[in-house]
């Protein structure tokens, strides 16, 4: 009897997810996931993680099998299962950040067919090439191609997972076992289940106006799916099929820029570490304007608003992400790799290709072809949060103020101004209004 080994990494479905349907072809299949404590440092994403690996255990019960569960090396946990079950081949998703690469060439080693399917991205990250080079540098070019591209079939549900006799499935450690520090308080759940039932209920009730309304930070009328894409709970490919048509192609492009900055990443892996575009001049070393950015106590209301929805939520709106990564690249001058890491340390959806591709983006080092541009934080407030709402609903000292004042406290009269528990706007901000 052949038996296979499905190594879930980030593909927790078992709806169109093409590793499953190809282990089991084999007679016996042994899902399993690894625990490895090179990507247990985040509070937000462990407990995603774990809420998603309990829902997929379930769904594995209930076709007749079940998740292993180990913690380790992943080469040497599948290894040690593999001699456990006599397994000849091994199943994953092709995940080419710089951790998956290194993975997969480890797994390689072993006596093992291994296989790498598709099923991370729309589009994987070698899937188009442009004439002159290894992969896209500029967006307009990817997408036309990526629109055009033919799309894999979606992979069947599997209708039973026969797991061999005599394994032990392990327990699911509780999070204080893998990892210390503060989770959001007002977290979204994981989960393959929790993030189909998002994603249904946003193609029906919301998705058609997202080329209209996706800006409006007050409305918050994204799809709020990016942490089940980062965890794979959600099919990239059945989810941009599902948008397709309507006012939704401008969904599509944020899934196409998914992929884009997947491909950047493959051919460039150190785009979290490293400029994708030389940059001249140096950084401001500010600590005291770096901590009040952290903790959104800047005296800009807009800026201030997005970085505590982060750390409320684990999520910021991406209008949010812009405004905010801008303000510090920008108007601070604070190296963007210092954004990087506190957005990484709260995003539940923290990817290493996205969250690095947007920074360098708005930093001017990554693939913006308008590498000087600024997002003036008044104007984009004006433009997206006209009425202050969103504010409002983060910054609580400014709840009062009407909205000719809510992002402009400064301008209140003085007796008004000295009663707000809230600062000035930060030492070092060049003039609001300065820049377009």
């Amino acid at each position: 009897m052949s038996t296979s080994i499905l190594l879930f990494t980030r593909d927790l479905r078992v709806r169109d997810n093409p590793a499953l349907a190809a282990a089991c072809r084999a007679d016996r299949v042994v899902p399993l996931f690894v625990l490895d404590d090179a990507i247990l440092t985040v509070p937000n994403r462990v407990r995603f993680l774990l809420e998603s690996l309990a829902d997929l255990r379930a769904s594995l019960r209930a076709a007749g099998g079940d998740l292993l569960v180990r913690r380790g090396d992943p080469a040497a946990e599948v290894a040690r299962v593999s001699r456990e079950a006599g397994a000849d081949a091994l199943h994953l998703a092709d995940e080419r950040s710089a951790y998956g690469t290194r993975r997969l060439a480890a797994l390689r080693e072993l006596d093992l067919a291994v296989t790498a399917h598709p099923g991370v991205t729309v589009v994987p990250p070698g899937g188009l090439t442009p004439a002159n080079g290894d992969h896209y540098r500029v967006f307009t070019p990817y997408w036309r191609a990526w629109d055009a591209a033919r799309r894999r079939p979606e992979a069947p549900e599997p209708r039973a997972v026969r797991l061999p006799d005599g394994l032990d499935a392990g327990p699911l450690p509780a999070i204080a076992e893998l990892v210390s520090g503060p989770c959001s308080p007002d977290p979204v759940p994981g989960g393959e289940r929790a993030g189909r039932a998002r994603m249904k209920a946003w193609l029906r009730e919301t998705a058609d106006e997202y080329d209209r309304i996706h800006d409006d930070l007050a409305a918050d009328r994204t799809s709020r799916l990016s942490a089940y894409l980062k965890f794979g709970c959600v099919s990239p490919l059945e989810l941009e099929r599902a948008s397709r048509g309507g006012g939704r192609e401008g969904f599509r492009r944020q899934l196409a820029w998914r992929d884009f900055h997947h491909q950047v990443a493959a051919a460039f892996p150190g785009l979290a570490r490293r400029d994708y575009r030389p940059r001249r001049g140096s950084w401001n070393r500010d600590e005291d304007a770096l901590a009040a950015w952290r903790e959104g106590t800047t005296g800009i209301p807009i800026v201030d608003a997005g970085m505590r929805q982060l750390r409320r939520e684990g999520f910021m709106h991406n209008r949010a992400r812009l405004v905010t990564a801008s303000f510090l690249t920008r108007n601070l001058n604070i190296d963007w790799r210092e954004g990087l890491r506190h957005f990484d340390a709260w995003l539940t959806d923290g990817d290493v290709a996205d969250n690095a591709g947007n920074w360098q983006w708005v930093a001017g080092t990554g693939n913006n072809t308008r590498p000087g541009q600024v997002l003036n934080p008044l104007r984009q407030a004006a433009r997206f949060d006209r009425g202050g709402d969103y504010v409002r609903r983060y910054v609580p000292e400014l709840a009062e103020l009407e909205a000719r004042h809510v992002h402009h406290p400064w301008t209140l009269p003085e007796e008004r101004r000295s009663a707000l528990d809230y600062p000035p706007p930060i030492s070092g901000y060049r003039t609001p209004g300065e820049d377009g």
